[in-house]
């Protein structure tokens, strides 16, 4: 999951660095509903890639598939936190912060 972690942080650059350029296409992207089967298409498309990625560092199979949806879960949810959000946090906080009440809910404890 490190490794999942570690990629999408280093994603979260590139969304902050094109703030309102990425704002303004999830805008588009919110309007239309063939749009967002699409994004839904793209994120599948890039759970497997990353899926990919673990395996080849030799990561188990159902391992690397449940970090990866897991990760597109934490992406999900931080990029429409960030996006919709008062503007308070960064996306690589809104990541972190993600990750950890995720790592709370798999333990069972209470966030």
């Amino acid at each position: 999951m490190a490794a999942a972690v570690a990629a999408l942080d280093a994603a979260a650059d590139v969304f902050e660095e094109r703030g309102d350029l990425v704002r303004l296409r999830q805008s588009v992207i919110d309007a239309n509903a063939e749009l967002r089967e699409r994004e839904l298409i793209k994120l599948a498309s890039l759970s497997g890639a990353l899926a990919d990625a673990l395996r080849d560092r030799g990561v188990a199979d159902l391992t690397a598939r449940l970090a990866a949806e897991a990760a597109i879960a934490v992406l999900k949810v931080a990029f429409g936190r960030w996006i919709h959000g008062p503007g308070e946090q960064t996306l690589r906080q809104l990541l972190a912060e993600c990750v950890d009440a995720l790592g709370a809910a798999v333990a069972g404890e209470a966030v």
